[in-house]
């Protein structure tokens, strides 16, 4: 794993460190950004980003979201609201690419899960600033399968050795698992839904989730082609929530040719 750097954000009346890191930096590719999942870091991408960027030739860029990683942690006390994806994607992921100075580059968002659901929102309002978007695993909605399996992950992190796996990747564990597990669970969060905001995306998509993806049916993917009809869409067998860990040929396979068509 390459070195991490950080860089400061002013943002919602503080200064947050973001975590980061550059792959294949001197590759003439396209920029691909990875946005990782709601458990998510750096760290937990493993090897597969960089592998990626390798096959197309591609240059990265990685980072640990606020409260993940060694980004900086949240504050025990601080209660995430059920925009917190849009928070994300509108306030903070703008601010990242300014600070590196990427508002020229016209990348290609990859975002798994939680990441997904991010990258999409960003592109619901900056369609005309990227190449494209990798949706892997995304959220539009909330479904039952995906409240049981957050339950079952709430249990593990209490009972198992889910939090000391866990605490290897991130800073401050208890604000990373936290942070994402309540709003998920909160009574509120049921109702959230950005298919609206996906109807608004002019940029080609890419949208790949597993046939036994644990965190969510296909619906989730097939309604992003209902709402943006040019969407690919790629669907893996014998594969759960992370593609890139399940079949990580197979989705690399269905990135290169996405990166290809696009261009051509």
């Amino acid at each position: 794993m390459s070195h991490s750097d950080y860089i400061s954000l002013s943002w919602q009346d503080r200064e947050i460190k973001l975590e980061y890191q550059w792959l294949n930096a001197d590759a003439d590719g396209p920029l691909l950004i990875f946005l990782h999942e709601g458990l998510g870091s750096i760290s937990m991408w493993r090897d597969w980003p960089a592998q990626l960027c390798q096959t197309t030739q591609s240059r990265g860029l990685v980072f640990s979201r606020y409260a993940y990683g060694r980004s900086t942690p949240r504050p025990p006390a601080e209660q995430w609201l059920p925009d917190f994806m849009h928070q994300q994607a509108w306030e903070v992921l703008p601010k990242l690419l300014e600070a590196l100075e990427l508002k020229n580059e016209k990348p290609v968002l990859i975002g798994h899960s939680d990441g997904a659901s991010i990258a999409l929102l960003y592109a619901s309002r900056y369609s005309h600033c990227m190449r494209g978007l990798v949706a892997i695993a995304p959220h539009l909605f909330v479904e039952e399968v995906s409240l049981s399996s957050i339950a079952v992950a709430r249990e593990n992190y209490v009972n198992t050795p889910l939090r000391e796996r866990l605490a290897r990747h991130h800073l401050d564990v208890d604000s990373a698992f936290w942070g994402w597990n309540d709003i998920w669970l909160h009574p509120e969060f049921k109702s959230w839904n950005i298919e609206a905001e996906v109807a608004q995306i002019s940029c080609p998509i890419l949208a790949v989730q597993g046939a036994d993806d644990e965190y969510g049916t296909l619906e989730q993917i097939r309604t992003i082609q209902l709402l943006v009809p040019s969407t690919k869409l790629a669907i893996l067998a014998d594969c759960g929530h992370s593609p890139h860990r399940d079949q990580s040929a197979a989705l690399t396979n269905h990135i290169q040719q996405f990166l290809s068509a696009l261009s051509a």
